[in-house]
């Protein structure tokens, strides 16, 4: 794998003031570029065998502000002979439009049959149970993760009148603080280790409230306050943010909970959402 000379050299011009641990976090890194564009801190870090405050540290000898900003240059640096679009691993700027239809298809299937095979039938059930027992459902996203958890509030609003997600910042904050016991968040993430989440995420484990997170990695911040963790299969570099292919992975595992959820409770969904439909049928023409 080639890198550009700028990291190569900053990295070794920093090599003898790394510590053991952060050297073992410096070879990792060469050796594997490409792979480390896809790991969380807590992933690398233990690919490394090390702690994640070894691998912030290696960041902030390299005089970066953290890991984010450290896979954004490592982004930038890592090289390809074809120009490589980066919304699409595989597309080529030669490629033709048939190609790049074709080419969407098979990654978009891949992160389809990535999330299948990483789910469990027993996080899937414990989950829906939580839906089924809460007495009110706040969904939680930022950014890109928003339009998901927009979609699932609109899945779930047709057999559900007690659902609730708001796209301001602002008012989710004041949502989680004033959730109570008995009701339900659920946090949909990519990363688990955006700010805004996390304070989120705490904010509703003090007031109480049960939670659902869906996101990529099984060791991340959000993970650790989330009752049940549903792993989306999407791979999403730092030059991706809100790639479609991540959004399609966490909207499957939506589908997933609001369809078990509409089995188990036939009866009470079918009358839901023949009322919901009703009420808007006068606006169709």
């Amino acid at each position: 794998m080639k890198m550009s000379c700028e990291l190569i050299n900053k990295i070794g011009a920093h090599y003898k003031a790394f510590t053991k641990t952060e050297k073992k976090v410096a070879d990792y890194i060469m050796e594997n570029p490409r792979e480390v564009l896809y790991l969380s801190i807590s992933d690398l870090a233990e690919r490394c065998g090390v702690g994640d405050t070894t691998v912030f540290r290696f960041c902030r000898t390299l005089d970066l502000g953290g890991y984010q900003e450290f896979k954004m240059n490592l982004a930038q640096s890592i090289s390809s002979e074809a120009n490589i679009i980066a919304s699409a691993k595989s597309i080529r700027l030669q490629d033709t439009v048939p190609e790049v239809c074709s080419k969407l298809l098979t990654m978009e299937q891949e992160v389809l049959q990535a999330t299948h095979q990483m789910l469990k039938a027993e996080d899937i059930s414990k989950a829906v149970g939580m839906l089924e027992k809460a007495s009110r459902i706040c969904f939680f996203g930022f950014g890109a993760s928003g339009v998901t958890a927009l979609a699932a509030k609109n899945r779930f609003l047709r057999v559900i009148p007690y659902v609730f997600y708001e796209q301001d910042s602002h008012t989710q904050s004041m949502a989680a603080a004033l959730m109570k016991p008995g009701e339900l968040a659920v946090f949909i993430t990519y990363s688990g280790t955006t700010k805004d989440m996390l304070d989120v995420a705490k904010s509703c484990r003090r007031a109480g409230a049960s939670s659902i997170c869906i996101t990529r990695y099984t060791k991340s911040p959000i993970t650790e306050l989330a009752d049940v963790i549903l792993l989306c299969g999407a791979n999403e570099g730092p030059m991706q943010g809100g790639a479609m292919a991540t959004m399609i992975s966490q909207l499957y595992l939506v589908d997933i909970l609001y369809t078990e959820y509409y089995r188990r409770n036939f009866e009470r969904c079918v009358e839901n959402r023949r009322l919901a439909v009703e009420s808007i049928s006068g606006k169709l023409l």
